[in-house]
């Protein structure tokens, strides 16, 4: 019987739409979403004493996030059959992620310039205050002042226990791609090591399961703070700026990322209900790291081979933001315009051209927006760096437009490449994303074993942690 019609025990009937609704993790999500917010609104200091939930959802998120992807990067690399193909999903990876962001800067300029979301402010730099600056000035110079060399010497930890101590994605992700490419040249000696990896991983994601189901805590108390402590009203003074660039996401992922996946033969539309549980949670904690396990399992789960997720996802964190892309040319204009600063078309081409490269730096960063922001107009300093004061009222509210776009960017990415290395199932993805083979489950955090419900002949790869049907 399919698992979400059950039937009662008494009555026999299948259970209601209602009931399906608020056992699933949508449901619940979305339900803890309006009891932030009401609580937010009507007991504002009570609500802002419940950050620690939200903040503590995060933490055991992020507990898993290393080793995950270590096992699944390994596992992948090691079912991959050759190195060649490894390196040629990572060449193929890093060319997308830069014309997509590319694109996405782009259209950061052009949407202020058709817009204006600063024009008619006239504030005078003079006049805002540098203490609301200081804890991000800092650390805005050390990301000036790297360079290249910097950028990569920080890819390597200092032992390999401490890429997952630090929690950087990447550290983890070039210890776990070093251990792959060596355990996969052992060969037959390796497999016991495969399988016990195997094993680790499937265990992990058993630990998620666990996790997951306290989502909806989790959003109920970064909502509720968020709400209690800022209020609705501050969005008021900088609430075009919000706007526009909440419609500048939109249009990026309907328009780019729709043409892109249509290209590919696939919906953005269907992609995004199929991932929509998770888009909800990043919509409540503002965080992508909050799903970032679970998402690495659903693309899986949809036919996508465990080698191409294991390397496009965790490196899209770092390379492929798309969404923080938009806002960093965007506000660069907008402060620009709010302090009559002119630009020229030099200066435009400047601040694209620097902010391609600090973008790549904006993962593992506290407070990192505003740093990278920081970084980018000092070193195009025709823009009044003090203007970022003016954003910083309104960050978050950004923010969870910034971690929905980067999420949904980088699970495009991963469909992408896979197309292109022909490493989907196809018809399995198409079955998945028209809701013919159920991912209930998943949304519930309690992964099947195996694909029970694809076709027999079908070539999907297991999911992580499964060791049949490598």
């Amino acid at each position: 019987m399919h698992p979400a019609v059950q039937q009662g025990p008494a009555s026999g009937r299948p259970k209601s739409a209602f009931t399906r609704f608020t056992r699933s993790l949508f449901g619940q999500v979305l339900i803890a979403l309006v009891l932030g917010t009401a609580l937010g609104l009507l007991f504002p200091e009570f609500a802002a004493k419940l950050k620690p939930l939200g903040d503590a959802f995060i933490k055991l998120i992020k507990m898993l996030i290393g080793p995950i992807v270590f096992c699944v990067v390994v596992a992948g690399i090691c079912g991959a059959g050759e190195l060649k193909k490894v390196g040629r999903v990572g060449i193929k990876a890093v060319f997308y992620f830069e014309v997509v962001t590319t694109i996405a800067l782009a259209l950061g300029i052009a949407l202020a310039y058709i817009f204006h979301p600063g024009s008619g402010m006239n504030v005078n730099p003079a006049s805002l205050d540098a203490s609301a600056m200081a804890a991000y000035v800092d650390t805005a110079a050390k990301v000036k002042s790297e360079g290249m060399a910097d950028f990569l010497l920080k890819l390597v930890p200092n032992t390999v226990m401490g890429a997952f101590a630090s929690g950087d994605v990447l550290q983890v992700l070039l210890v776990s791609i070093l251990f792959g490419c060596a355990l996969s040249l052992v060969g037959e000696r390796g497999r016991p090591l495969v399988s016990i990896i195997d094993t680790f991983s499937h265990t992990l994601f058993k630990m998620m399961g666990f996790i997951i189901k306290l989502a909806p805590l989790g959003v109920l108390g970064a909502v509720a703070f968020t709400v209690g402590k800022y209020g609705i009203g501050s969005l008021k003074q900088l609430g075009y700026l919000v706007i526009v660039f909440y419609g500048a996401v939109v249009l990026f992922v309907l328009v780019v990322l729709g043409t892109v996946m249509r290209l590919c033969g696939f919906s953005v539309i269907k992609l995004i209900r199929y991932l929509r549980a998770e888009l909800l949670v990043v919509l409540g904690t503002a965080s992508s790291d909050s799903v970032l396990p679970q998402i690495m399992k659903k693309l899986e789960f949809m036919g996508i081979k465990k080698s191409v997720v294991g390397l496009v996802i965790p490196t899209g964190y770092s390379f492929n933001l798309d969404a923080f892309s938009i806002y960093l040319t965007l506000a660069a204009v907008f402060i620009a315009q709010a302090t009559n600063t002119p630009l020229a078309l030099g200066d435009l081409l400047g601040i694209l051209a620097v902010a391609l490269v600090t973008s790549k730096g904006a993962h593992g960063i506290p407070g990192s927006a505003i740093v990278i922001l920081a970084a980018t107009l000092s070193a195009h300093p025709a823009i009044p760096a003090i203007g970022l004061v003016l954003v910083l009222s309104v960050d978050w509210f950004i923010g969870i437009a910034r971690a929905v776009g980067n999420l949904i960017g980088n699970c495009v990415a991963t469909v992408v490449v896979a197309a292109w290395e022909k490493d989907i199932d196809r018809a399995r993805a198409h079955d998945v994303l028209d809701g013919r083979i159920d991912a209930s489950d998943l949304d519930a955090g309690l992964a099947p074993a195996s694909h029970e419900a694809a076709p027999a002949s079908s070539g999907a790869s297991p999911l992580p942690g499964a060791v049949a049907g490598r």
